[in-house]
C-alpha cells in the first residue's frame, strides 16, 4: 500500500451486508473491510455499484464510508462518489476527505448520455474537493464512455490520477499506455484480469474477492508479476466466479457466494431481485467447486 497512490493494488469493490429487514449491518460490514485486509487485499471502495450506493440514504452513505475507515484506516479507503450531478458528487468527495481518505471513484454523468465537454466539466468539479480521483469507466451502464483520447484529456488538465476500466475491451490497455502513460489502469471487470494485468495495470478494483480474497489475491500477484504458470490455470479455475461481475446480476451472485463461504452477504435492496433459480444453482455450483478445490 503506497499512501500517494492508494488506488494500487487489490481494492475490493466491497458488497454492504444487508439485515433481512434491508437495514444496513455496520458491524457485518466493519468486520467484512477488516476480513478483507487480514486476507490480503489493499483497500476497500464503499458505496460502489457492488455496495448498492443508488438506494441508500445519505445518511447511510455517509456512514458507509465512516465504518470502513473506522474498520481498517482511511488511506485503505477510496469511496465510490458518483452521483446525478456534479454539485451532489464533489459533496460526497468532501465527505470522503473528511473522513479520512486519500482518493475517490468517480463515475461520468450518469443521468444522461453526456457529451465531452459535460464529463470534463464534471471531472473538472470533483476534483476542487482535493483529493485523486479515479475515474470509473463503465459505457455498458452509464452510455458515456471515457475512450482512451478522452481520458488524456481529463488527466493532462489534472482531473484524473487512474482510471478503473470497466469497458471489456482490453486492447484499450496499450491505447492509454501510449497517449497517456503516468495515468494508472485499474482492473475494472474481474473476468479480463489477466489480460489488463498482462497490460500493465497498476490495480484491481476487485468483485469477487469479497468471497474469496486469498485466491483473488494470489491470482492478481501471479498476473502482474508475469507468472503465468501460476495464474493460467487459477483463472481458468475461477473464471466460471469472475465472469458474473460483468452480469447484470453481479451484486446478488457475489453476494449469494458470500453467503456461501460463510460471510455475510445477505439480501440486495429493490429494484435488484433475487436471482433466479437457475441463476442461483450456477453460482453455487462454481462457488462449491472453488470451495472444494481449496480457493476458499
Amino acid at each position: 500500500m503506497t499512501d500517494h497512490r492508494p488506488w494500487r493494488g487489490v481494492l475490493v469493490a466491497t458488497a454492504l451486508p444487508l439485515n433481512d429487514d434491508l437495514s444496513v449491518n455496520y458491524d457485518k460490514y466493519a468486520e467484512h473491510c477488516a476480513w478483507l485486509v487480514e486476507n490480503g487485499c489493499d483497500g476497500v471502495v464503499p458505496n460502489g455499484s457492488l455496495g448498492e450506493y443508488q438506494v441508500l440514504t445519505p445518511e447511510e452513505r455517509a456512514r458507509v464510508v465512516e465504518t470502513a475507515v473506522a474498520a481498517i484506516g482511511g488511506q485503505r479507503v477510496m469511496p465510490g462518489v458518483a452521483a446525478y450531478g456534479s454539485a451532489e458528487s464533489r459533496r460526497w468527495a468532501e465527505q470522503a476527505g473528511e473522513a479520512g481518505c486519500r482518493a475517490v471513484m468517480l463515475l461520468p454523468p450518469n443521468a444522461y448520455r453526456a457529451d465531452e465537454r459535460s464529463v470534463l466539466a464534471h471531472y473538472a468539479e470533483v476534483a476542487q474537493a482535493g483529493l485523486p480521483v479515479v475515474a470509473y469507466n463503465n459505457p455498458i451502464d452509464t452510455k458515456v464512455d471515457l475512450v482512451p483520447e478522452l481520458l488524456a484529456r481529463l488527466h493532462g488538465e489534472g482531473y484524473i490520477r487512474a482510471v478503473k476500466e470497466f469497458s471489456g475491451d482490453v486492447r484499450r490497455a496499450y491505447r492509454i499506455a501510449e497517449l497517456v502513460p503516468e495515468l494508472d489502469l485499474l482492473i475494472g471487470a474481474d473476468d479480463v484480469l489477466l489480460e489488463l494485468a498482462v497490460a500493465g495495470a497498476k490495480g484491481w478494483v476487485a468483485g469477487y474477492p469479497n468471497a474469496l480474497p486469498q485466491a483473488s489475491v494470489e491470482l492478481y500477484h501471479a498476473a502482474v508479476d508475469g507468472d503465468l504458470d501460476t495464474a493460467r490455470p487459477l483463472y481458468r479455475q475461477l473464471h466460471p466466479l469472475l465472469r458474473w461481475d460483468s452480469r447484470v446480476e453481479f451484486v446478488q451472485a457475489i453476494k449469494r457466494s458470500m453467503d456461501l463461504v460463510g460471510r455475510h452477504g445477505g439480501p440486495c435492496r429493490p429494484p435488484r431481485m433475487p436471482l433466479l433459480p437457475e441463476q442461483e444453482a450456477a453460482v453455487r455450483a462454481a462457488t462449491e467447486k472453488a470451495v472444494a478445490a481449496g480457493l476458499a
